[in-house]
């Protein structure tokens, strides 16, 4: 299929946006916006975003790219992930000048972009999709507890841990200093959080709430379909699935029918290899193309 590559400028608050649309003779009412994560920028890492954008083209589905404020090179300061609302409702209006046949977007998110994308989503009727890939839910406890399980207990599988222990190289007070910061990480935030819980303080619609439970709030808002692609070899990963299975809020939000979560074994976070990145835009296609059924 025929497609066209477009760059252009457009604003936001004053400041000048780069975008990339991608658009194909025939194409779909249903778009991709793609949101960059920083430290990054239009293009993504290994090329990803492009090649993503050039494949769905390819399929008869518009795509856009674009760098938010403060990043690649669009103007204005630099800001944090949580901070762009203002960005992807810019984007989307662009897009929708651009493409005149929308009638939705499908926004598409890796690793802080996927929850920047949660917090903007259920703020605008003409997102109808979410694809969250590697979602960053970071909090120090969360990362204390997702590398005590995927990197300690993975290390004591290691031949070269036990040939530094059995040659006595290995540095006992390091390891064991550093397993009681991990410990304390993990147990302080939970005794505190319980005391603020039994005083009435952690209100569920508070914009201040920890990362995880601000991503979870805003996707329970959001009520239309999301598709969560998580890498098998990856802690950022590890530590949303921990998020997952150690909260009932989180369990509910997946029961939902219109939720579906894609686990890719052996994958790392940037999905690499050309085979990697393939296999996730072949996903993302399939998945777009049935929301556009809808």
């Amino acid at each position: 299929m025929k497609t066209v590559e477009l760059p252009f400028v457009f604003s936001c608050q004053s400041d000048d946006l780069i975008g990339v649309i991608h658009q194909p003779e025939v194409t779909s009412n249903i778009g991709v916006l793609v949101v960059v994560g920083g430290p990054q920028y239009r293009v993504g890492s290994h090329r990803q975003f492009v090649l993503l954008a050039r494949m769905l083209a390819d399929n008869g589905i518009s795509v856009m790219r674009f760098d938010y404020r403060g990043m690649g090179d669009s103007s204005g300061l630099v800001r944090d992930f949580s901070d762009i609302d203002d960005d992807i409702r810019s984007a989307i209006d662009e897009f929708y000048l651009q493409c005149s046949d929308l009638t939705g977007v499908v926004i598409w998110g890796l690793c802080d972009a996927a929850s920047a994308s949660a917090f903007y989503a259920y703020q605008d009727k003409r997102v109808k999709g979410l694809v969250l890939l590697n979602p960053w839910v970071f909090t120090e406890q969360g990362a204390a507890k997702t590398y005590l399980k995927h990197y300690y207990l993975q290390r004591l599988c290691s031949p070269a841990l036990w040939r530094k222990v059995f040659s006595f190289q290995f540095d006992y007070q390091k390891s064991f200093s550093s397993i009681a910061l991990m410990l304390k990480k993990i147990v302080l935030p939970s005794i505190e959080n319980a005391s603020l819980m039994r005083q009435g303080v952690i209100d569920l619609v508070d914009p201040n709430l920890s990362l995880p439970d601000r991503v979870r709030e805003c996707l329970f808002r959001f009520k239309r379909p999301i598709l969560f692609i998580l890498s098998g070899r990856d802690l950022t990963a590890d530590e949303f699935r921990g998020v997952l299975k150690s909260c009932e809020k989180w369990q509910l939000l997946l029961e939902g029918c219109e939720v579906s979560t894609i686990d890719l074994a052996g994958m790392d976070h940037t999905f690499s290899s050309k085979k990697w990145r393939d296999e996730v835009s072949q996903i993302t296609l399939k998945w777009v193309k049935e929301q556009s059924l809808k």
